[in-house]
């Protein structure tokens, strides 16, 4: 049975699956079709796909064809290859610089259908919820759309409407994805080290995160806390309000923020903002999600920031986050500054403590290529030694020996180059070191703050008080259950059953034996004295013995054979 009709029977989604043959067949990819369909039906595909349209494919490179695959596709693929274009460590580098660039380019929903997911989802009318609904979306995108509209108290919300139908459309497309991603562990032994499978799984946890607008409240109002509890003067960050009464796992209301887009530095300079301070302020604020929150935006390009009226900088869409434990920033804190220091065994040990004191094969090899990526570090220009660059470089270097870093690692590195791209045309100059380093040496001093080691004294004074009102009471129980035979001490030495089991069966068999000699010396007796009763001449005891000791020799043969051991 071919793969086609495999999905067929189990998830009803043939055309689906023609429609990706037809796509990966007109951007030249016939040897992964190959693959994929048992049958070779492909060639019947083939001839549906007009010669125009492959000619056209031809012009582009293998790279740029995967990312037009995706597009093609629809949302569920943009989506997986938006989620690659993090994963340095699983696809090449051409390729992540290309799914960059992916865009969703869909028409909205129509007015009705907008309204109706909004009526369905807060239960009542749109007339009846809000003041005012504008029926023409002002951003648009392939999972949802966002709607101004005004709350009765005369709030201006910002209402982010999910795509009717787009969860079907996901969960169907995932289907095939296992699919997929099942026949090419199959039949591709040098994909299999890749974990297709696991691939897919993990991004099926995050895009229905993504399309669960519950989720995206949540990083949100995290986010904002994170902002508010923060009373520094460098604090130069924004974030919407969230309005849980109209917010569901399909609509989502948030403060709407007037600002000018980031990256129109035209419209910024009319305005008399200075564009070097806005480049200043949007780096202070990220490098302050990272190593002061922990929690960070993980996409950061120019559409998800805003410029506010006192110069501010506002975060959108809060879909796609990365959260860091404290230790991993303080260890992150570490590793920049013993680069910045050109010690390289604090750079290995960093690198260790972030993949869990992973044992490293070859550590002078190690000590080289680190001691290589210092000496090219300082030999660069300024510009050059952006901090996305060094953590790409250092990705390599793990890579090479084997070293696992947590997944949120290349999230990071590639949330900086989204950053580093915007601040490049704010502010081309602008030594991103000069501002990380206070940050970075706060993060790697953190544990050592008297406050925090005090609170930690206090922590283990309380816990060892209550350990010791407590013993008493324990110890007291245990001597109960002594006395009352409860508590029983069981000794296993491991090691000592094959050969307490080998020398049981020993035993049984010399037993066995000894039986069995002595019934052959009894049949013996039985027949040369002739006891009765007789048959043929014969004593039957003697016949009788003769014969149980021929079953039990059969027995002890086959025993010895077959072995007595433990299954």
């Amino acid at each position: 049975m071919g793969i086609i009709s495999g999905i067929g029977k189990n998830f009803k989604s043939i055309s689906r699956y023609n429609q990706i043959l037809k796509v990966l067949i007109k951007y030249g990819f016939e040897d992964l079709v190959y693959y994929l369909e048992e049958n070779k039906q492909y060639t019947f595909i083939q001839k549906l796909i007009p010669k125009a349209s492959r000619k056209h494919a031809r012009k582009f490179s293998k790279w740029a064809k995967m990312r037009l695959v995706c597009e093609e596709l629809g949302p569920t693929f943009v989506k997986f290859g938006q989620i690659l274009s993090n994963r340095p460590d699983l696809v090449p580098l051409e390729l992540t610089f290309e799914l960059e660039q992916l865009q969703d380019n869909v028409p909205p929903m129509p007015e009705n259908e907008a309204k109706h997911v909004v009526e369905t989802e807060l239960k009542g009318k749109v007339e009846e919820l809000f003041a005012w609904f504008d029926p023409q979306p002002f951003a648009s995108a392939s999972m949802a759309q966002v709607h101004k509209v005004t709350l009765h108290s005369g709030k201006r919300v910002a209402l982010k409407v999910q795509r009717s139908g787009i969860f079907d459309i996901i969960t169907e497309d995932i289907k095939v994805m296992y699919k997929i991603a099942e026949v090419l562990e199959n039949r591709m032994p040098s994909i299999k080290s890749f974990d297709p499978i696991g691939l897919v799984k993990n991004f099926e946890e995050s895009i229905l995160k993504e399309i669960d607008f519950i989720n995206e409240s949540i990083n949100v109002q995290r986010f904002y806390n994170n902002l508010e509890n923060d009373e520094s003067l460098d604090q130069f960050a924004k974030a919407p309000i969230v309005y849980p009464e109209f917010t569901t796992s399909k609509v989502l209301a948030l403060e709407f923020i007037s600002g000018i887009k980031i990256d129109q530095v035209e419209a910024l300079e009319l305005k008399d903002y200075d564009i070097k301070v806005i480049a200043r302020r949007l780096a202070t604020s990220y490098f302050k999600q990272i190593f002061e929150y922990g929690f960070f935006h993980a996409d950061p390009h120019p559409g998800n920031l805003l410029v506010m009226p006192n110069g501010h900088i506002c975060y959108l869409d809060f879909g796609m986050m990365g959260s860091m434990l404290p230790r991993d920033i303080s260890i992150f804190g570490k590793l920049f500054i013993a680069i910045t220091e050109k010690d390289v065994k604090r750079i290995i040990q960093a690198l260790q403590q972030l993949s869990n004191n992973a044992p490293i094969e070859d550590m002078r090899d190690l000590e080289f290529d680190i001691n290589e990526f210092v000496e090219k570090y300082y030999v660069r220009d300024v510009h050059e030694n952006e901090m996305s660059t060094i953590l790409l470089e250092l990705k390599d270097i793990i890579i090479a020996h084997g070293l696992k870093v947590p997944t949120y690692f290349f999230l990071f590195a590639r949330s900086l180059v989204t950053l580093e791209g915007v601040i490049s045309k704010l502010h081309p100059e602008l030594e991103q070191f000069d501002i990380v380093k206070p940050y970075l040496r706060k993060s790697a001093t953190r544990k050592y703050n008297p406050i925090l080691i005090g609170k930690k004294v206090a922590n283990s004074f309380i816990e060892l008080t209550d350990y010791m009102e407590e013993f008493p009471r324990d110890l007291k129980n245990a001597i109960r259950k002594i006395n009352s035979g409860k508590v029983k001490v069981d000794l296993t030495h491991k090691g000592m059953d094959p050969m307490i089991h080998t020398m049981q069966r020993i035993t049984k068999q010399l037993i066995t034996a000894f039986i069995m000699v002595a019934l052959i010396i009894g049949a013996a007796l039985f027949i040369v004295f002739e006891v009765k009763p007789l048959w043929n001449g014969l004593s039957l005891l003697g016949i009788t013995s003769f014969i149980l000791s021929i079953v039990l020799g059969l027995g002890m043969v086959m025993n010895i054979k077959k072995g007595d051991y433990d299954r």
